[in-house]
């Protein structure tokens, strides 16, 4: 798929519509799939299973510091953008190609304006591509998806190439995929190839999503008792369920160390 062009006017079926059940709003485009919800008094809870998995790169790093970034491909409802501002002091930069999903966040989805906070308009695949934006993501959470939801719209080896030059010397990227689709063993095979093999899956949740985690930087090896001491300070400051994953990525380990 070519990339689209960068301002590109959206269609009807990229329209942001709203549903709401149970105190909790959803985010649609003229379809049934939800692409975001927010819990209308807590807004800065993470109500989907799959957006709280996405911040998984917290057992490995720490939010960034300074002009570094937290980078989001992808606004949706601005769930993880909401809740990055709410428990890091990061500065957090959202790619989102549509300018009506952002005004719908802003209306309706409590997306606050402030300092911290930067939505540049244009194609996830173009920006990562920009020499400019080359290591200024140390963490890159991916969640791409159009109204039918077959699959990310950018799962291109080059794509995941770009992506891991966003997070510059040492950072992580975690993607949302779904686990039983066709587009699930190209994408694992494209992040694989983009990141030598330094990847890492989250089982996949009853909804259907699973995460990836992709890696650069030096070789991690991390004996099992110190990875679920941090997944405990990750669920204690962060409120995440963050033990559950470092129990998890243990599937991983070989002799009681995680490497990748």
């Amino acid at each position: 798929m070519p990339p689209m062009p960068a301002y590109s006017l959206p269609t009807e079926l990229d329209e942001p519509t709203l549903s709401e059940s149970d105190g909790v709003r959803y985010l649609h485009f003229n379809t049934a799939w939800i692409q975001g919800a927010m819990v209308v008094r807590a807004p800065t809870e993470l109500v989907l299973e799959y957006t709280a998995q996405m911040m998984a790169w917290l057992l490995f790093l720490a939010p960034p510091k300074g002009s570094d970034a937290i980078g989001l491909l992808g606004l949706g409802a601005g769930s993880l953008a909401r809740f990055c501002l709410k428990r890091t002091r990061s500065q957090v930069l959202a790619v989102e190609w549509n300018p009506r999903v952002t005004s719908a966040c802003q209306m309706f989805f409590k997306l606050p304006p402030q300092a911290r906070l930067d939505v540049e308009h244009m194609d996830a695949a173009a920006w990562v591509a920009d020499p400019l934006n080359r290591g200024r993501t140390p963490i890159l959470m991916v969640d791409l998806y159009d109204a039918e939801a077959r699959g990310p719209v950018r799962d291109s080896v080059a794509f995941y190439r770009d992506c891991r030059r966003a997070l510059g010397d040492v950072g992580v990227m975690t993607v949302n995929l779904f686990g039983d689709h066709d587009s699930f063993p190209r994408n694992i095979d494209h992040i694989e190839r983009a990141f030598d093999k330094r990847v890492v899956l989250l089982p996949e949740i009853d909804a259907g999503n699973r995460i990836a985690l992709a890696f650069t930087g030096p070789p991690i090896a991390i004996e099992a008792d110190t990875l679920m001491a941090r997944a405990e300070e990750v669920e204690a400051q962060f409120g995440l369920p963050a033990r559950r994953w470092g129990r998890a990525l243990m599937a991983y380990a070989k002799d009681g160390v995680f490497s990748v």
